[in-house]
């Protein structure tokens, strides 16, 4: 467990975190990182009275796994942003080992939030990770302004989840359609089958079971931070499979991110889903959630890393703190497929603007990585453009490839099939590469761990077209001091 209290008691004993945190130059410019140790899933995304609340995974003072709370920034505009205190605790017997991953649904002047409570019985001898060794309990609780709470609810438990189910059920997401309110739950059966668990309820505080969506065969064994939308009229089941082998340049990481196309009928409870689809092809990009901001757009978060990776951020850890978040992005729906482009907001932080032809780009030094680098192609020939000195992103044979050298710290490269590419627009910040493909219908999100930020830009191509490079400023947050 660890109380607010305890939280607190412990904060002076850690001076030397933060004080280490402030001297790397790898703390990026414009994504949101913890404040000092680890950060994973975003969590509770929601927009009320102007205020945009974002919350997410966070071990304040251990910069590895651990006991897990809510952190918290708030901003109003999307580049201003404050450091709150950590939001939710694990303080009970229903979440005492983690407040794990859940979200946020705004109603009615209140924001109604629901989360997996994390129980470890590693104390027992029958104990089992997968299928007996813990409590996955979902609570729920409210709040007017996304700072203070209600006394915490337990919604569901173990014995709520179906008799099939192994103990690995976790993060709510809550969906309206008509009259329902409907709960999707990331689950893994006994027999190791990935599925979301589907429940229903008329006033967000009795849910009962409803359905269980799923593949007719087996796609992996284990469906994390499912996320149900609708997107013009589509419907959409976002989530992570664990356990999918790599298929040629799909797959290609240790667990996966995307979607499914989603027909449902409500009514008659049958469904039908459609092929899964990558989200994003880069290295560092997992546990993505949506929330709709008050003025009805879709926004993602998703956290940049990913569990049990073969590569790794020594480079961060050895200052005292791991892992981002992306940039927020903005989804739209086309022709069946989500498209992601980062949210308008972020163009707040252009400055000077530089134009010119492709065939004007030389070798050119800069001395800071932080840039957005909008391309249009005029017509279809391969190129290679190196981001960093040992950072490439090359087109041939209708293959487009992520390449990093010893900078990529084990991140090697990463491929996607694609027909032409007509435009590219690359956000660069220090630790950190979002490249959008094609007004984001592809995606490479990924850390980057320079030994400078003075960096060579070539761009070698017969192509012929526009391109447009801005340097960025940097969010402003104000910090939390005690």
């Amino acid at each position: 467990m660890m109380t607010k209290k305890d939280y607190y008691d412990q904060y002076d004993n850690h001076q030397n975190m933060r004080d280490n945190v402030k001297k790397d130059k790898n703390r990026l410019h414009y994504h949101l990182m913890p404040p000092t140790g680890w950060l994973n899933d975003p969590n509770g995304l929601c927009q009320k009275d102007g205020i945009y609340h974002i919350y997410f995974q966070y071990t304040p003072y251990d910069c590895n796994w651990g006991i897990k709370l809510w952190g918290h920034y708030t901003s109003t505009d999307m580049v201003h942003f404050k450091e709150e205190e950590p939001f939710l605790y694990p303080d009970q017997k229903e979440d005492r080992d983690g407040v794990y991953s859940g979200s946020a649904y705004v109603e009615d002047g209140k924001i109604y939030y629901f989360y997996t409570g994390n129980v470890k019985l590693n104390d027992r001898d029958d104990y089992d990770y997968i299928n007996d060794g813990r409590e996955q309990n979902t609570l729920s609780f409210t709040s007017e302004d996304g700072m203070e709470i209600s006394r915490k609810k337990l919604i569901l438990d173990n014995d709520d989840y179906p008799h099939n189910m192994s103990k690995h059920v976790r993060d709510p997401k809550i969906f309206k359609k008509g009259k329902y309110y409907y709960m999707v739950l990331g689950a893994r059966t006994r027999d190791s089958q990935g599925c979301v668990l589907l429940y229903r309820s008329q006033d967000l505080q009795n849910f009962q079971y409803y359905n269980c969506i799923t593949t007719p065969q087996p796609f992996g064994y284990m469906w994390e931070c499912p996320d149900l939308l609708e997107i013009d009229g589509q419907l959409f089941l976002i989530c992570c499979p664990q356990g999918v082998g790599q298929n040629g340049y799909d797959y290609a990481n240790v667990y996966q991110m995307g979607y499914f196309q989603l027909e449902y009928d409500f009514e008659q409870n049958q469904y039908n889903l459609g092929e899964f689809k990558e989200l994003d092809r880069g290295f560092d990009i997992y546990a993505p959630q949506s929330f709709i901001d008050e003025k009805g757009r879709h926004i993602l978060y998703a956290w940049m890393g990913i569990p049990d990776a073969s590569y790794h951020n020594d480079p961060t850890i050895q200052y005292s703190w791991q892992h981002a978040l992306t940039m927020p992005r903005m989804l739209i729906q086309k022709d069946g497929k989500i498209i992601q482009q980062p949210l308008v907001e972020m163009k707040q932080l252009r400055k000077e603007k530089y134009e010119m032809d492709i065939d004007q780009w030389n070798d050119t030094s800069y001395d800071d990585v932080c840039y957005e680098m909008d391309i249009e192609f005029k017509n279809q020939k391969d190129f290679q453009i190196q981001i960093r000195d040992d950072v490439f992103l090359n087109y041939k044979d209708h293959v487009l490839t992520l390449s990093l050298g010893t900078s990529g710290c084990g991140r090697d490269q990463r491929s996607v099939e694609i027909k032409e590419v007509r435009h590219l627009d690359i956000w660069s910040d220090t630790s950190a590469l979002e490249i959008f493909v094609n007004a984001g219908q592809e995606v490479f999100t990924t850390r980057v761990y320079s030994e400078t930020l003075s960096q060579h830009l070539y761009f070698h191509t017969s192509h012929q077209g526009k391109l447009t490079y801005y340097p960025l400023d940097s969010y402003q947050i104000e910090k939390n001091e005690k």
